[in-house]
Formats: C-alpha cells, structure tokens, sequence
C-alpha cells in the first residue's frame, strides 16, 4: 500500500490514528469525545501535523468505531418497534432454556430491547414449507398507525420462517416503508438464517442501532469532506471494511468493529518472523476501558456466527473476541467479602484515573501501573497527556485502607495481578477451553495498556513468546490499513447430506455468490469463499467448513469430522445434516509497507520498578530509537507515546528489522 491513507479507531478512552504517507507510519492517539467525529477529526488533523501535510492531501480514509456497541452497552439505542407472526411476540423476552448460572434461582435474563407494549403482531402464516396466509396489508398499516402514534425511532419485523420463504415479511416492510418515516430492519435482509430467537435478536439489535449509527456516518462524512478528507470505509465485525453507506442500512455489521480492527492489525504487523510460530497468535488487546482476547491459526484470523453483546445474540459473521472489563481505565475496588475486584465499571476519558488530573479519584489499573513504576510521572500519554504521580498513590492508599493492605505499593501489585488474573481466564478461554495449548502460541500484545501486562500473562500462563508490534499502542488503527474488504451472505438449508439436492445447493450458492459480488466494490478482483454450516444428527450447534466450489456431501462430510475432532476430540457415526450455506467475498488490499529507522541513544534513564519479587532500579529505552536486532535484558521499560513495554526479570526482548519487538524467556 503507498500513498497517504488514514485509519482511525475509537475507542473508550482514547481515539487512535495511523497515517501511513509514502512508506513512513505517523500515529497520534487523542482523548475520545462525546460526540466521537469531534474526537476523530482532531486524531486527523494531529497526525496531519506531525507528517507534516494537511488532510486534504489524504487519499484514504478507514474507520472503526465504538457507536452501536455503546448503544448496546449503555441502552441508550433507538425507541425500536417489533413486527412480528401473530403469537411470537414473545420470542424476543423468552429466549433460549440455557443460561450461564444454570443453578441460579435468581438469575436475571438482559431487559428486551423492544418492550412488551412495542411488540405487534400480525395474522399471517410462513412455514418451512411455504407462505398458508399472507398478510393482510390494511392490519399492517393499523399496525404502522401505532408504531406511529407510539413515537418508535425504528422498526424490526421477524416473521416466523421469513429465512426461507420471506414474502409475506417482504410485504410487511414494503407496507411499513412507504407508511413511516423511520428505518425498516427486516430479518430476510439482515439474517436469512434459521432459529427464530437468534434471528430476531439480531434484527432487533440492527433496527435498534440503526439511528444512531445512521446520525454518525452522516455527522463524519460531513466534517471529513469539510476537511477534504474521503468519505470513510467502515470496518465490519466480520474483519473486513465495507462503504459507508452499507453500514447505514445494516448498522449491526459495526458491532465490534474496533476490536476486529486489532485482531486483523496483530495478524498483519506481527507475521515478519522466520518460522511459522507467528501463524499461531493469541491477540491480547488492552484499551482503556476493556480487553479483547482472540486467536490466530493457520495465520487467518478466527471468525464465528455464535457472537453476542451483553447477552443478546448477534449471529451475523463477526471476528471471534472473548471481552473482560479489565482496561487501563477499569475502577479497583473491594467487595462485600474483602476481595479486591477489578472493573467492570471504568473511569473512562472524562474523568479518566486519578493521575490524568482531570478530577478523577477513583483507583485505576493506570493508577496501579504508575505507583509500580511501569510508567513514570514524566510520561506523557499519547505524547500529551501528562500524570499526576501523587493523586494515583493517594487513590490506591485510599484502596489499601479499605481492604486492609500495607499501603498503596502493596495496593497496585494487588490490582496488577487481580487485573492480569482476569485478562488470563480470558486468554484460557479462548485456548485450553476450546482445545488448544497456550503454550504452543505466541502472544501478540497491543493497545495502550497492552504491552505493560503481556509478558507477565504469558509467564503465567507458560507460554514462552510476546510479540509487541511497531504501533502497538494504536494497532486496531493500524489493522485498518491492513483489512480486505469483505462481504458475507448466508441461506438456510437443512438437509442430511444423503438426501440433499445438488442442484439446489448449487442454485442456492450461485445466488448469493450474485449477492456478495453485488455488493462489493471490485467483483472482478474479489474471490470467493464458499463454507457450510454442518451438525451430527440431534446436535444442537454446527461447524463451519470450507466446501470448495463444488459442493461435495462426501467432502463436505469428510472435512466436518475432521473440524468435530479438532473442536471437541472425537468423531461420530451419525448421519452429518447440512444446516447453511455461507458466502465470503474478499478484495485484498496489501499489507502497509512500512519504514523502520531508527536512530539515536535509545537509553531514557532509569527509574525504580515493582515486580513480584522486590524492586529493581530499572532501565528505561525510548523505543523508536532501539536498533534492529538489537537485544535488551529485563527487566527494562520501553517507552514510545502510545504506549509502555515492561519486561520483567528472567525476560529479555529483541528487536526485528520492521521494529516489531519479541520478548522471550531469557537464557539461565
């Protein structure tokens, strides 16, 4: 990739930029505001300064944000109306029988995001075989009056078996547009896809999410062209980037888009090794107010259709993420027991932690990192941000008062390790609770707080390798100009794979094929995946496999067992039933070409650091300026303005020639 093109992710704390002009990597990482293209057109224009251009000279412009996660989060999404079969109103409240506190006599299912009351029905008939009664459009016009006079911001309309047959909902969304003035999600559009739950579920996130994204892209696109800027590529969940204008009419694409945006940015920056250990990564990213684990195989990216945001489930194709509230920002605090607890609540950028000094007293893991002397008070975060080093040793005094520790250094090394406690279930999580061995994985460290906690998981966690990319504190921008553009379609077709027609299946792949070449900017270029949803007989979840581009049942078949084994550790004799039918379509883009010199005396100073077993005068390197193949003993800090690299002792860390750095247990 050549030529000046801009990623921009916003995140809870901080708003990041890469700007990438003709080979040289300048980054910049800004507050984040309320009004989130306020917070990303200053990122913009910061880094447009310290390149030295103005940002009409840029030629790209791609972008992540955290809009319809917050909505989801917060519940502070659209006023969203339901259109659903005459008796299934109730779908959406009822749910799944599984719920993760199984003994749990008290346990609380997540409030609708569509209340009973905006729940409307309408006296039609869909089975799987075909349409037995078809809507009555003066009752659905009745029903639009009411969604009128109820002021609904957004609708949602999920048919019972709309996947397979959606004509009757087709018509309820013909109807409902030309009646109202407010978006229409209708489910055939948003999820072809059986289980009337999940499908439902997620129609009603898209509808509910809809404004405010809509309002978003609307506000960027107008301060961008301002600018001079391009109109801005959207990164989706799925690990690719699409056009504005798409997310716009399907809104739930843009839920996790940050987090996808790292994943695909650690696959990207950190494959310069000389074996195939940076083909097996777990991703560890720690931001401001969360961190999000996944894993890396094969060197792609793992995606799933099993994804959900505070319990609701989202089954459009996302990259898979395990997220555990433990951020830099992330508030420590104690229990009812005495134990020391770490987030889920965070103090965010406003006011941030105690040691920003912008009236925050709270004690943070910024807090803790600061009092352990990761980073100094002389630090300046994202190359502005200054600390205030006696506020965070007065908020974790106050902590070690309350929970009965010797002072606020004994403090911050509880929140340290409670924190990096979490971040390790979350890491297990995704690894030996699916099968795999962390140990035969590297880790790739990033985000602002990321490479401060990385090598001490991996110690825990006996894995023997922490990657840390160049731009590690601002790497999910940086995976914007890395991502391909991706389009994905899926149909329902349940079959056992003796009984299945081939030329439906071939008819039913050649259509959505037709689809996702439609929708993506260069059909020409793109390539085409084609995979199946597989399940043994009387299971109640699939597995995706790749089927080529002719579907096979015996290849189909062949490749499922072998995928079952590998998920669960076992093969079965029972009959394989084909459940969907999946298209990716991808347009590459290259991998950014990036510049690495440094130059200068890297050596910083030294500072007094905290590790587990005592304190150490320890050195600290400015990292722009450590030289390739240069090696560093631990323990050290490494210091660069987005973020802090903490080695402890019996690590060291080498420097390659792109200036990615690789930390390793160190030789006895």
């Amino acid at each position: 990739m050549t030529g000046r093109v801009v990623g921009v992710d916003v995140g809870g704390t901080f708003t990041d930029v890469t700007l990438l002009v003709d080979g040289e990597l300048v980054t910049a990482k800004v507050p984040s505001t309320e009004g989130q293209s306020e917070g990303v057109m200053a990122g913009i224009e910061k880094a447009c300064a310290d390149a030295g251009i103005s940002p009409d000279d840029i030629e790209g412009f791609s972008h992540a944000m955290t809009v319809s996660v917050n909505a989801l989060l917060e519940e502070s999404g659209a006023k969203t109306a339901l259109v659903t079969t005459e008796g299934f109103r109730d779908v959406l409240e009822i749910g799944r029988q599984d719920r993760p506190s199984l003994y749990d006599l008290e346990a609380e299912k997540p409030t609708p995001l569509v209340p009973r009351r905006r729940r409307y029905e309408v006296s039609e008939r869909t089975t799987t075989e075909g349409i037995k009664q078809s809507v009555d459009e003066d009752e659905v016009r009745e029903v639009a009056n009411s969604i009128r006079d109820d002021g609904a911001e957004a609708v949602a309309i999920s048919l019972l078996h709309a996947y397979v047959h959606p004509q009757n909902e087709r018509r309820v969304a013909e109807v409902l547009r030309e009646e109202l003035e407010v978006p229409v999600s209708a489910s055939h559009e948003v999820l072809a896809e059986f289980r009337e739950y999940e499908r439902t579920s997620t129609t009603v996130v898209d509808a509910y999410v809809r404004p405010a994204i809509d309002r978003y892209i609307g506000h960027l696109t107008e301060r961008a062209a301002d600018a001079g800027v391009p109109q801005p590529r959207i990164m989706q969940a799925n690990g690719g980037i699409t056009d504005a204008d798409t997310v716009r009419q399907k809104a739930v694409l843009t839920a996790l888009s940050g987090p996808a945006a790292g994943v695909v940015g650690a696959s990207a920056m950190s494959s310069g090794g000389s074996d195939d250990q940076d083909a097996r990564l777990v991703t560890f990213d720690m931001g401001g107010t969360s961190s999000d684990v996944s894993l890396i195989r094969d060197g792609d990216v793992k995606r799933t259709t099993d994804g959900s945001i505070s319990d609701r489930p989202i089954k459009t194709p996302l990259v898979d993420i395990e997220t555990v509230g433990a951020g830099g920002g992330s508030i420590a605090w104690v229990d009812a027991g005495g134990a020391l607890r770490i987030g889920p609540h965070s103090a965010g950028s406003d006011p941030g932690p105690a040691c920003y000094g912008w009236g925050g007293t709270e004690p943070t893991v910024t807090d803790a990192n600061l009092v352990l002397g990761y980073i100094g008070s002389s630090t300046s975060l994202g190359g502005e941000l200054s600390l205030d080093e006696q506020a965070a040793y007065d908020a974790l005094a106050d902590l070690a008062e309350e929970a009965g520790m010797d002072g606020a250094v004994e403090a911050a090394r509880g929140v340290y390790r409670v924190a990096n406690a979490n971040m390790t279930r979350a890491i297990r999580s995704v690894t030996v609770e699916r099968g795999f061995d962390p140990r035969k994985f590297g880790l790739v460290a990033f985000g602002g707080a990321g490479p401060m906690h990385a090598v001490s998981i991996a110690d825990n966690l006996d894995m023997e390798r922490v990657v840390i990319p160049r731009a590690s504190g601002v790497l999910s921008a940086y995976g914007l100009l890395a991502a391909d553009e991706k389009q994905d379609a899926v149909k329902t077709y349940q079959r056992s794979l003796a009984a299945v027609d081939l030329d439906d299946v071939d008819g039913i792949y050649a259509d959505l094929e037709e689809q996702v070449l439609a929708e993506i900017s260069a059909p020409d270029r793109a390539t085409v995946e084609r995979t199946a949803d597989l399940r043994y007989a009387g299971q109640s979840f699939e597995l995706s496999v790749d089927v080529g581009e002719s579907f096979s049942p015996r290849d189909a078949a062949e490749r499922f067992a072998e995928a079952h084994e590998v998920a669960y550790g076992y093969q079965m004799d029972e009959p394989v039933h084909l459940v969907n039918c999946r298209v990716t379509a991808t347009v590459e883009r290259a991998v950014p070409d990036v510049e690495y010199a440094a130059s200068g005396d890297a050596m910083k100073g030294t500072r007094t650091t905290t590790f587990e077993d005592g304190e150490y005068e320890t050195p600290v390197y400015h990292r722009e300026r450590l030289q390739p193949r240069q090696t560093v003993e631990g323990p050290a800090v490494i210091e660069q303005d987005e973020s802090t690299i903490v080695i402890p002792p019996t690590w060291d860390v080498r420097v390659r020639e792109d200036g990615t750095l690789v930390s390793e247990v160190g030789d006895e």
